[in-house]
């Protein structure tokens, strides 16, 4: 009662607010006094969330009118100069409003996008404020009809195979159960509020100490092949989907087999044909392992333009880059299951190959009502909690713009809204339910030995030192100048004592701009490779004694003449060695990492860390070094991971050699720190001290200049 009383306080406000503004309405002839009252009004009702679609529609048409009325405008020819700057001022000044607008609902940015959806009743306000602008509205085309969310390129292609099975089986049964899947849910209590940014947030503001997991049953007795024994933890993702769930976001840290687990989870859930999308270093792995695991499966994989596909197969295997090529065939196959393995490649939800991923997984939940979708990752999340986004509209949770089917459902069960203070919890634990199984390993595989990475400071003497550190103290005064002038601007010549943090990430993030698209000069990516190159011979040296002293060793590094420098070292000091680089064919690289793990001659093998940082196993070393520092948490981790798996019977040590006393420490740092980004999303510890919406570069490059400010007091 109290809610509706308060509810009925607002509406005598607004009513009476209304009538306020009409009273004082411009009553001078023009579109732009129309447009200037009417963002006013859009202002006030966003102020008192949700934000109601019909308020929605307001702000796009007055964006909408704003940017024809300045267009035409600029057009005007002849005499009147003083009157036209008159205009694009108050047009200006509508702007900065609806930006103001916006600052306070951010989901309203989507609307002034260029493909922004433009409804029935936006065209039919959009006429009706021209008409009241004095403005004859111009009748506009009717929107294009949906397009196919694959359309067909010049560069695609159809395997002879497939097209060979699309005429043994030329039509794929309608599925009305998927019809009524799709329209069984409704909204309605939640209409109008802004969702998925409350839906992210959740699993920061609402860690509970444990991992986020969904209930599990308990394990099944799996017939695995060839006297295979599946894990209990393994087991009941398995017996999960045989009790009929279909979406897992597989999140269990790398090592825990989530390979077989997504392959019995087909099996139990019939999904064939299953589409599985990999990083091209461990598509031939994922073949070998359908033959491991479920031998009574064909498996083919796609290579160039699938000249060899079996169109035939139960499971298809391809690489991320293939995509493009491929995508059109893949999408009309009829699949009823679609993995994708590290499916934090498709975080980016701009890049192409994120594209071709959501649009496969669109088209099979058109064609199939429950298939099984499984995004394995063992770092679901880079940088920042939105890397969720991707994964979850790829497992149908969620599209652009709103939660969809059952996490709708769960969220209007819960009888809360974002307003709540108990939304979080239950927003988080309804997204959770939907299939989120995040478990670790000291939680399940008590036999796997605990990992620790140690750091092995160095330091860089001579010419080549003395270069890198006047280099980034360069950097350092470059950054100092930018800040010191923004702020004159800003505060009129006068500077104060107390640095600005925010202006300090603008001076950072403008560098870090033109450092990506600069191909000369100094700047933060070119001083971290001459870093690693300073580095290279110290790491080998440090790798060769570990050779000698433990074993097998597994040496990372990202560069190439990283790489170079560390096997000339080896073969200088009689060390045999392997090397498994992005440009090696598959056959090549079989032979090294055969050679690595099989030879007891051959001591340590040289990765590139993009491209052996996955789908490798490695295990026969229990110690690795890291040459250069990766630029993520997950991109280390993963490295880490090819030694630290299930069957490794030694404690595991990744030695990181970090330069002293350059930003090569400061990096080391900022890599930890993001440690617990997962941990407070995936595992439930509160951390505090994360920041996730910023770059390992951006924070490098803050620190530098703050640094810097300080120095100078």
């Amino acid at each position: 009662m109290a809610r509706q009383g308060r509810g009925r306080t607002d509406g005598a406000r607004a009513g009476s607010g209304a009538q306020r503004r009409r009273a004082t309405r411009p009553t001078e002839p023009g579109i732009i006094p129309v447009l200037a009252e009417v963002a006013r009004e859009v202002d006030g009702a966003v102020r008192r969330p949700p934000t109601r679609p019909a308020v929605r529609t307001k702000f796009q048409v007055v964006a909408l009118l704003v940017r024809e009325e300045r267009a035409r405008v600029m057009a005007e020819g002849g005499p009147g100069e003083s009157r036209r700057a008159t205009q694009l001022k108050r047009l200006d000044g509508v702007a900065t409003q609806l930006a103001k607008t916006a600052a306070r609902d951010t989901s309203l940015l989507a609307l002034l996008a260029e493909d922004a959806r433009v409804s029935d009743a936006a065209r039919a306000l959009k006429a009706t404020l021209m008409r009241a602008g004095g403005l004859e509205p111009v009748e506009e085309p009717a929107p294009p009809a949906p397009v196919a969310p694959v359309a067909a390129t010049e560069t695609q292609v159809v395997p002879r195979s497939v097209i060979a099975r699309q005429l043994a089986n030329p039509f794929l049964a309608p599925d009305f159960e998927a019809a009524a899947e799709r329209t069984a849910s409704r909204a309605r209590r939640l209409a109008g509020w802004e969702l998925l940014e409350p839906l992210f947030r959740s699993f920061e503001q609402a860690a509970t100490g444990v991992p986020a997991c969904m209930p599990l049953p308990e394990p099944r007795s799996v017939t695995a092949p060839h006297g295979r024994e599946l894990m209990p933890h393994q087991a009941r993702v398995v017996a999960a989907t045989a009790n009929g769930h279909r979406t897992f976001l597989l999140a269990d840290e790398p090592g825990l087999g989530k390979t077989a687990q997504a392959l019995l989870a087909a099996q139990a859930a019939d999904a064939y044909p299953l589409l599985v999308v990999v990083p091209n270093v461990v598509k031939t792995n994922w073949a070998h392992e359908v033959g491991m695991w479920t031998p009574q499966r064909r498996a083919t994989v796609v290579h160039g333009d699938g000249e060899r596909v079996d169109g035939f197969a139960d499971v298809v295997v391809v690489n991320y880059e293939l995509l493009d090529r491929h995508v059109g065939w893949l999408g009309d196959l009829g699949f009823r299951g679609m993995v994708v393995d590290e499916a934090h490649f498709i975080k980016n939800k701009k890049s192409q190959r994120s594209q071709h991923v959501l649009a496969l997984s669109e088209r099979i939940r058109a064609r199939t009502a429950r298939p099984l979708l499984m995004a394995l990752t063992g770092t679901p999340l880079i940088n920042d909690i939105e890397d969720f986004r991707a994964i979850w509209q790829f497992l149908g949770w969620i599209d652009d713009e709103k939660p969809l089917g059952r996490l709708q459902t769960a969220l209007e069960e819960t009888g809360l809204t974002p307003a709540d203070p108990g939304f979080s919890a239950a927003a988080r634990a309804s997204v959770i339910d939907l299939g989120i199984v995040r478990r670790r390993k000291v939680d399940v595989v008590a036999d796997i030995p605990a990992r620790r990475v140690a750091d092995l400071p160095v330091e860089l003497d001579g010419a080549v030192g003395r270069s890198i550190r006047a280099a980034e103290a360069a950097l350092a005064r470059r950054l100092v100048r930018r800040y010191r002038s923004a702020m004159e601007v800003r505060t009129g010549g006068v500077v104060p004592d107390a640095i600005d943090l925010e202006l300090a990430r603008r001076v950072a993030a403008a560098e870090l701009k033109e450092s990506s698209s600069q191909t000369d000069g100094e700047n933060v990516f070119t001083m971290v490779r001459r870093i690693g190159q300073a580095k290279a011979g110290l790491a080998a040296d440090y790798a060769a004694q570990l050779a000698r002293n433990v074993g097998k060793v597994v040496f990372f590094a990202k560069h190439v003449d990283v790489m170079d420098q560390a096997e000339e070292t080896f073969a200088q000091r009689g060390i045999r060695y392997a090397s498994i680089r992005g440009d090696q064919t598959p056959r090549v690289r079989e032979q090294n990492i055969t050679a690595f793990t099989e030879d007891p001659e051959v001591s340590i093998v040289v990765c590139s860390l993009t491209a052996a940082g996955v789908g490798l196993n490695l295990q026969v070393a229990s110690n690795l070094v890291l040459a250069e520092l990766s630029w993520t948490y997950a991109e280390q981790t993963q490295a880490i991971d090819r030694i630290h798996r299930i069957g490794q019977s030694e404690p595991v040590t990744a030695w990181r050699i970090i330069a002293a006393q350059t930003i090569d420490s400061q990096i080391a740092e900022l890599i930890d720190s993001k440690s617990g980004l997962a941990a407070r999303a995936l595992d439930g510890a509160p951390d505090d001290d994360v920041s996730p919406s910023t770059t390992v570069q951006l924070e490098a490059l803050v620190g530098m200049l703050t640094d810097a400010l300080a120095a100078e007091g």
